[in-house]
């Protein structure tokens, strides 16, 4: 028996239940890991509440992301051994293979030794906001070094991953906020440039800190009223990643500014790196180098024991978090 964490109906944070189950063995190609922590994700509590883009067979488990220690391997796993410390690469469905448990299996593929210098909770935080950012920023826009990039919700996980990948090849990231409650963190983070939203003008606030020539490459996860200033400041043949929606706001699509510069509005998910083998390979190389030489390393905002996955949940929606929000089991 292992304790999971499963909900019956859809709704807020409350329908989060610990439940004990009987886990089976695994099956060839499958590897079974003891849990000693989650990471907690926007997408976990989309799926909870019946709006992700994948809907929940009730009653259903949830989780994209986990480390610990390998129990067991199934017939036919070459390179993993029980004892071994690995983390969880996200699964394209957390239905069928949720992370928020004691004891979790998955496939092999989807497993990965992280490097002994990160601490659990550091290694459940690393792979769906470091894939997230490179496969917006390097693998589709191609930033590179000189170059500007604008990321709203900075100090979301996503948004500190995309500041640490922008500094480490020499991009200059700036960072958008809603107010001006977490600009310091911001900068002590690596932001060159902060921007309060709801405190300044964002459309020529961006032009002034790139010298009026715009910004190529913005990284999204809103949508909503900002979508117009953002646009409007962006440089001939930019594109815009859009990856999320965070704004319960209507998103006007912004004519002018695409047809008058040639805009790319880009919808993006992290799945499409996952799903592509070359491309997963070359962004876990990426983060991999990362890691060991410190230009990537996991923030985390705040930790809560297993027990308060409830709580984990109702302070993921409060957006008062600074980074990464992590379960320990």
């Amino acid at each position: 028996m292992a304790r999971i964490v499963r909900f019956h109906e859809f709704g807020g944070a409350e329908v989060l239940r610990i439940e004990d189950m009987d886990i089976p063995a695994p099956r060839p190609g499958q590897v079974q890991i003891r849990v000693k922590a989650l990471g907690i994700n926007r997408a976990e509590a989309l799926l909870r509440s019946g709006t992700y883009i994948e809907t929940a067979p009730l009653p259903s488990g949830l989780g994209l992301e986990a480390a610990g220690i390998i129990e067991a391997v199934g017939q036919g796993v070459n390179g993993f051994a029980p004892g071994d410390a690995v983390s969880i690469i996200p699964p394209i469905s957390m239905v069928r293979s949720p992370a928020y448990g004691e004891l979790v299996t998955f496939p092999a593929g989807s497993i990965v030794r992280h490097p002994p210098a990160l601490s659990w909770e550091e290694a459940a935080a690393v792979w769906m906001p470091y894939l997230t950012a490179y496969g917006a920023l390097i693998d589709i826009a191609r930033l590179s070094k000189g170059e500007f990039v604008a990321i709203t919700a900075a100090s979301s996980s996503v948004g500190l991953a995309a500041i640490q990948i922008a500094n480490g090849i020499g991009a200059t990231p700036i960072a958008i906020t809603r107010t001006s409650s977490k600009r310091q963190a911001l900068y002590e983070a690596g932001a060159a440039h902060v921007i309060a939203s709801q405190e300044e003008d964002l459309e020529p606030r961006l032009k002034e800190i790139t010298g009026h020539g715009g910004v190529r490459v913005v990284l999204d996860a809103v949508a909503g009223s900002i979508f117009e200033p953002l646009t409007a400041a962006m440089s001939s043949g930019g594109i815009l990643i859009e990856y999320g929606g965070l704004s319960p706001q209507p998103t006007p699509f912004p004519l002018p500014a695409v047809l008058g510069r040639c805009l790319m509005l880009r919808g993006y998910l992290v799945h499409e790196i996952i799903r592509d083998p070359a491309r997963l390979q070359a962004a876990k190389t990426f983060i991999f180098e990362g890691l060991a030489s410190g230009t990537l390393k996991p923030v985390i905002s705040r930790t809560f024991p297993f027990e308060q996955i409830v709580e984990a949940h109702r302070f993921l929606e409060s957006n008062e978090q600074f980074g990464k929000i992590v379960v320990t089991v």
